[in-house]
């Protein structure tokens, strides 16, 4: 890359970096006044229903400044936030950091098994409709693939559940396992139930977008000129085809962050998503906001990534 290719690039990522800034800052607004607004009471929660004297009410509202305004009170939060302390849990009475941390290895650990998987299997089943577009096998992937996309993912995560870990016990139902190769089993099927719904998406996309491109001249010209079809579709077509595909496969990766939350749960998985559950009845404010902001700055750091990825592929990108 040369010396002035690689400025623009650099302008390029630091214009996309500090946009991210803003929608952050917009993003901790809301999240901390939707947490505020919701009818549950911290202080009944941590105090479990008990009654409990005046004075250790104070106490407990003194201890995590809920005797404070809102806006003092979201000026503290975001204060720590940017020192990278996201504050102390009413509920656990730890550290949020410490909690978000012990938890988002299994997080993570789902949605990039459910981002193979899905890619994995989206974009061969595009690929092969729009080879056969209009054909009964086209027809029979459309309806299965409409199917997955019509399921909320909590509804397919307990028919899989029910159907290979309960009635037939080919994997394990609940929890992760011990070790590497261990905890990917205890994986499968919850990574299996994240990933079907984007494969839906993921393989409409991909259809869409080749037969677009088995469409356009350059693949008429190279079918004339004697080239396989095998080639021409996989080494020429499909290459075009899957910018628009990346561009899905990054929105959908941010969403499985958040459909990880529900099939944690069904799978009692232990990842961020039973403890965000279990906060939000318990109006445990740092330990949402935390969980929520961290799943938020994921999401626009895939985003970030997606962006850089195009400069590189297309240059005139970095001119915008």
């Amino acid at each position: 890359m040369r010396m002035g290719e690689a400025i623009r690039m650099f302008k390029f990522v630091l214009k996309r970096t500090l946009q991210i800034i803003p929608v952050l800052f917009i993003v901790s607004i809301i999240v901390f006044t939707m947490v505020r607004i919701s009818p549950s009471d911290p202080v009944a929660s941590m105090t479990k229903g008990k009654q409990v004297s005046a004075q250790a009410v104070e106490a407990i509202k003194a201890r995590y400044h809920l005797d404070e305004t809102p806006v003092k009170q979201y000026f503290i939060w975001i204060g720590g936030a940017l020192r990278g302390d996201l504050g102390e849990s009413f509920q656990h009475k730890q550290s949020v950091n410490f909690l978000i941390g012990e938890r988002i290895g299994v997080t993570l650990q789902l949605v990039i098994m459910s981002a193979i998987l899905s890619t994995v299997i989206a974009v061969p089943i595009g690929v092969l409709s729009a080879v056969k577009m209009n054909t009964p096998v086209d027809q029979a992937l459309s309806v299965v693939t409409l199917i997955f996309v019509a399921s909320p993912v909590f509804l397919t995560a307990i028919v899989l559940l029910l159907l290979f870990a309960l009635r037939f016990p080919i994997f394990p139902s609940f929890g992760t396992g011990n070790g590497f190769w261990n905890n990917l089993w205890h994986l499968t099927l919850p990574a299996i139930a994240l990933a079907l719904n984007m494969v839906a998406l993921t393989s409409r996309i991909t259809r869409t977008s080749m037969i677009e491109q088995l469409g356009s001249d350059f693949v008429r010209t190279a079918v004339a000129k004697g080239m396989p079809r095998r080639v021409v579709v996989y080494k020429h077509a499909l290459k075009n085809a899957l910018i628009p595909v990346i561009t899905v496969t990054s929105i959908q990766i941010g969403s499985m962050m958040v459909g990880a939350v529900l099939v944690e749960n069904v799978f009692a998985l232990g990842g961020i998503g039973g403890i965000l559950i279990d906060s939000i009845k318990a109006a445990d404010y740092p330990m949402v906001q935390g969980v929520t902001l961290l799943l938020v700055t994921i999401f626009l750091l895939i985003n970030l990534v997606v962006d850089v990825f195009y400069a590189v592929i297309d240059p005139r990108i970095r001119l915008k």
